[in-house]
């Protein structure tokens, strides 16, 4: 059975290209269609929140002087999804903040952690939602509320249960083309590229290229 783990950062701003840091980390793990563990950690990079971020998320610069560092809490998340593939909304951004602190916690690069998107996926499959923004298709698909949006753990849980979703709709509308074979990571990560009109072809070359009975 595939681990896969979900990830959410909490920032102080957009970019780590633009010196913003991680505030808050989440990481919770999917398998066989359920959670089944979660990770959560306020990390102190030593940069300041400024008062917007402190607004939206909650997270104060008082709260994240008394928190473990940010190096040794992306050691820890680190070790927790060690050979996960890894599944964020809006992944470009996560998958950002994800490199820098895993460079700067001189972590090995763990080749397992390649990213899919639930935003790009959530384009793809779900057309008519209003908008492809993780609070608008909780609600567009009632998926359980985790707690406070703008908070790792409780963003991270919704977008697992959007994961399992997802996971859910590929399976019931290409279920001919998969032959028996379940939803995977390699299959996400191909269908958040392929054309919305192609899926299903996406879906059957898929099938063939990974040669493995059904």
């Amino acid at each position: 059975m595939q681990t896969v783990a979900v990830i959410d950062f909490e920032t102080t701003g957009m970019s780590p290209g633009q010196g913003a840091r991680a505030t808050e980390i989440a990481a919770v793990l999917v398998q066989d269609g359920r959670i089944v563990d979660r990770f959560q950690s306020l990390m102190n990079s030593g940069a300041w929140v400024p008062p917007f971020i402190e607004q939206l998320t909650g997270i104060t610069n008082s709260m994240l002087r008394t928190a473990p560092g940010a190096e040794s809490v992306m050691r820890d998340v680190a070790r927790f999804t060690r050979g996960c593939p890894l599944v964020a909304h809006n992944a470009a951004f996560d998958r950002g903040f994800w490199q820098a602190e895993i460079a700067r916690a001189d972590c090995e690069p763990d080749p397992a952690h390649q990213f899919a998107c639930t935003l790009l996926l959530a384009r793809r499959l779900y057309p008519q939602a209003p908008n492809h923004k993780l609070g608008s298709l909780a609600r567009f698909h009632a998926l359980p509320s985790a707690g406070r949006a703008h908070r790792a753990l409780a963003d991270a849980e919704v977008t697992a249960h959007l994961l399992l979703r997802v996971q859910e709709d590929v399976q019931l509308q290409f279920g001919a083309e998969l032959g028996g074979r379940g939803v995977d990571h390699r299959l996400l990560m191909a269908l958040q590229k392929a054309n919305k009109l192609a899926l299903a072809r996406c879906v059957t070359g898929h099938v063939k290229a990974s040669k493995v009975p059904a």
